[in-house]
């Protein structure tokens, strides 16, 4: 049974670095052939996949924020953490660590239970 837990600051300001971890138990993040991937809906908007790394450490990104975004990995803590520089506004929303099949949000099966992020000044 794998569980999943994001953490980290519910504000950030504009232009900094916003910066989540996620925590998961029950499974191993570099021996479970996933997509441990970040998910986020801002409010009034529809689920938005942002970017996954796998059990080889390959990352893949949506291409409206891989110039933005950056995941990597904590294999001592079971960790898995996002970066979303430049942050404006629009950044705010929801963000969800997930575990899937593939990008598709259809295969996304387990999930954190998501936190609020704020960008305000």
């Amino acid at each position: 049974q794998v569980q999943l837990q994001e953490s980290g600051p519910g504000l950030v300001k504009p232009s900094q670095t916003l910066s989540l971890t996620c925590t998961v138990s029950g499974d191993s993040i570099i021996t479970s052939s996933y997509y441990w991937s970040w998910i986020r809906q801002p409010p009034g908007k529809g689920l938005e996949w942002m970017g996954a790394i796998r059990d080889s450490a390959s990352t893949y990104y949506s291409p409206s924020l891989k110039s933005r975004t950056s995941i990597s990995r904590d294999t001592s803590k079971n960790q898995f953490t996002l970066q979303l520089t430049s942050v404006t506004p629009e950044d705010t929303a929801v963000y969800y660590c997930a575990r899937g099949g593939s990008w598709w949000l259809a295969d996304f099966a387990s999930w954190g239970q998501g936190t609020q992020v704020t960008v305000s000044s």
